[in-house]
């Protein structure tokens, strides 16, 4: 018995110290908890296949952030991490040259993309959010293209049939793209209308940029919209684990870490 709770203490603390780290390799599990590399795998394993947030990746394991059921509103979480997302905001701005069409999906880093380019000149930009659309619209210098459809009031965004009737008659340089989950498996986000036009604006897009915070990385929204292979880039705050950064490589995909000043 005492055995089986060492056993059960170890597990709970490899827990709490992959949460913490993120991910770990075996040699660090080994040394951290003084156990053999035999006794690190058994336990990865056994926790793995108990439904825990862990996933074992080669020589070591990641955390899973598990992602909430709850989707925020936009009014709820625009001022969260406003600090980071607005470097994010900056770094996708600085891409941007003059002629350019450009796609914007809704969300709270995408506004704030908005408001970088609000003050620019000769861009086009393809929204289905009408906040956006609303803060882009002061300056005449810019074009704007809304789409129609049906609002989503959580998100300012519109979505369905007419939505998609706009998004298939244009064509779109670089899209910067809002999603609430990044993983090795690709891209989420929570709603079913969301994913479905964010793939539609992508197919008329040459390249696509996730955009997203840090609280992202290792989480899985409901649906995916794309694969890592399907995206040019992605622009966030904080370095990913080595593992997601050997996933981008491998899809031939872009990383940008945006830095604080």
């Amino acid at each position: 018995m005492a055995r089986i709770g060492m056993k059960a203490e170890r597990q709970n603390q490899i827990l709490s110290a992959l949460e913490m780290k993120g991910e770990m390799s075996l040699q660090e599990l080994m040394t951290a908890f003084n156990c053999s590399e035999a006794t690190v795998r058994r336990d990865l394993e056994e926790l793995e296949q108990s439904g825990n947030v862990i996933r074992r990746v080669g020589g070591g394991a990641m955390y899973v952030k598990p992602a909430s059921v709850y989707e925020v509103p936009f009014i709820e979480k625009q001022h969260v991490l406003y600090p980071e997302k607005l470097e994010i905001a900056r770094l996708a701005a600085s891409l941007v040259q003059e002629g350019d069409v450009i796609g914007l999906t809704g969300g709270t880093t995408t506004f704030l993309i908005s408001q970088q380019l609000k003050h620019r000149k000769n861009i086009t930009v393809v929204t289905n959010a009408v906040n956006i659309a609303m803060e882009l619209s002061e300056n005449s210098d810019l074009q704007v293209v809304l789409t129609g459809g049906v609002l989503r009031n959580k998100s300012f965004e519109l979505c369905g049939p007419l939505a998609e009737q706009t998004v298939n008659a244009v064509n779109i340089n670089t899209m910067f793209m809002g999603i609430d989950g990044f993983t090795t498996s690709g891209v989420s986000t929570y709603s079913e209308l969301e994913a479905n036009i964010a793939r539609m604006l992508m197919r008329r897009a040459d390249k696509t940029i996730a955009v997203f915070d840090h609280t992202k990385i290792g989480r899985a929204s409901l649906f995916t919209v794309a694969q890592l292979e399907e995206l040019y880039g992605c622009i966030t705050d904080e370095q990913p684990s080595d593992a997601l950064v050997n996933a981008l490589k491998e899809a031939g995909t872009s990383l940008y870490v945006a830095e604080s000043e």
